[in-house]
């Protein structure tokens, strides 16, 4: 049989009320007390109704988490993040896919704002005016995006992408291209800007292309773009695309790095996996996530909360996909 909240307040000498608040509003009972009846109620397994609590707090116990792609490996790892840090915190995590698809986000994230207390914005797309009539329907903590009015947990983009053309630099490679992913993507921003103030300070050349899908597809289709610029190195907006163009090169027998250093951003599983392994940037997923509820929660704590911006650190990882240019040959062909 299933513990009630009378089960909990008869071991703990209170009246059933007093653990209701204990549970709901703890600003409201004692602190011994509410120390008390929590133990109390975790060592008997009482688990709170969320129907009956809802309607007591005017809280659903849901969170909403919107994201542009599930099927990109960059997510997934984000999303276990979120996930694991709301259920710690009693809460259930809604995920909605937008496809990538800009337009369709402003109804989502309307239709999100009623199911749930709070809500998680993971790279959105949308434009700066959108975004801002989104996050005043309800406590919104933005993720790999970042307004000046908004909460929001970024990555430290422009000092990956200015630590990738220092070690392309250090190879040797005096000409670098850049395949630019969504043109809305602010991530996407973010790394160009790196890899401009990177190729300023080494004095590389760089050559802007793209923009690209952010996909497997979108690297392939850049191929010959890549080979047709005077380049010897190349920083792709992800992992994907940097696999993709790898795929690409390979079917055109371009060699890897011998011929053309290829590097990405995200590290994902995958980039380990290929021959040879992806030179990229890592991105501390789950630490992000966990950061990005933990500001969330405490927008749900706060009656008025101010606007708290976090960055968490990106690191080097130096695999096969880099190396010296042959100096029998300047540009690629």
């Amino acid at each position: 049989m299933a513990v009630t909240i009378r089960d909990v307040a008869r071991a703990a000498g209170v009246s059933a009320s007093t653990v209701s608040r204990a549970l709901t509003v703890p600003g409201k009972v004692d602190e011994n007390t509410r120390r008390r009846v929590l133990a109390l109620a975790d060592q008997l397994g009482y688990r709170p109704n969320r129907a009956a609590r809802g309607l007591i707090t005017g809280r659903t116990g849901n969170l909403g988490l919107l994201v542009p792609d599930l099927a990109n490996p960059f997510f997934p790892g984000l999303v276990k993040g979120i996930q694991a840090r709301a259920l710690e915190s009693d809460y259930q995590l809604f995920v909605v896919d937008t496809d990538e698809n800009a337009a369709a986000e402003p109804e989502l994230v309307r239709q999100l704002a009623k199911q749930v207390d709070g809500m998680l914005l993971c790279s959105p797309r949308m434009r700066p005016g959108a975004l801002r009539e989104a996050i005043g329907l309800v406590p919104t903590v933005l993720v790999n995006r970042a307004l000046p009015e908004a909460s929001s947990v970024t990555f430290a983009d422009v000092d990956g992408a200015i630590r990738l053309v220092t070690h392309l630099a250090g190879l040797g490679h005096r000409g670098i291209g850049y395949i630019g992913g969504p043109a809305d993507s602010w991530s996407g921003a973010q790394r160009l800007r790196g890899v401009r103030v990177g190729c300023l300070q080494e004095s590389v050349e760089l050559h802007e292309l793209g923009p690209v899908p952010p996909t497997y597809d979108g690297g392939q289709a850049c191929a010959d773009a890549v080979l047709a610029a005077p380049v010897t190195a190349v920083i792709a907006y992800n992992d994907l695309v940097a696999i993709g163009l790898c795929q690409a090169l390979a079917e055109r027998s371009v060699p890897v790095p011998s011929r053309l250093s290829v590097t990405g951003f995200d590290d994902i599983p995958m980039a380990g996996m290929i021959r040879p392994s992806l030179t990229t940037v890592g991105m501390p997923l789950g630490e992000a996530g966990r950061a990005a509820v933990d500001l969330l929660l405490a927008q749900l704590a706060d009656p008025a909360p101010r606007a708290r911006q976090q960055r968490v650190p990106t690191t080097l990882q130096v695999r096969g996909s880099t190396g010296a240019p042959r100096p029998d040959d300047g540009t690629p062909t």
